[in-house]
């Protein structure tokens, strides 16, 4: 994706697919800047929502080349919240969760963590299949990136 000018925020809608939950699923990514748009999607044989929904949002901050404005829309409170609220404690307690309890995905959480902190992001939720073109698109991709792993 060509990069913007400074000013112009590359907009991200990420989701996440999964059928059946561990199953065959996929993540899907729709990035805007300006005139520019890209899709990403892609998907494992067997995985987690969770993991989907990680995985979207890390492949899409993977994707810029250089630091920007970065508004993502997600409908997965798991990763909003995780990456605003939670990750802090995560790591100052040395990854485990207030009941003691390994943080699932931490693989994925560092990931994020580490690219989050390369751009200048907001987080934004937005309730998933009520009609938002953006989280559509999402999921359309989340979507075609788990048919790639259905048999």
């Amino acid at each position: 994706m060509s990069q913007p000018g400074e000013n112009t925020p590359v907009v991200i809608y990420t989701d996440g697919a999964c059928k059946g939950n561990p199953g065959p699923g996929g993540w899907g990514v729709w990035l805007r800047s300006g005139e520019h748009e890209k899709e990403l999607f892609g998907g494992e044989a067997v995985t987690t929502n969770n993991r989907m929904e990680l995985t979207a949002v890390i492949e899409a901050l993977g994707a810029l080349k250089r630091r920007c404005k970065v508004q993502i829309y997600t409908d997965s409170q798991y990763v909003r919240k995780g990456i605003t609220e939670w990750v802090a404690g995560w790591k100052r307690k040395g990854w485990v969760t207030a009941d003691k309890k390994p943080v699932k995905n931490q693989d994925l959480w560092v990931r994020l963590d580490e690219l989050a902190a390369t751009q200048d992001v907001q987080w934004h939720w937005v309730r998933g299949h009520d009609g938002d073109p953006g989280n559509e698109k999402a999921d359309e991709l989340a979507n075609r990136g788990a048919a790639q792993y259905m048999r």
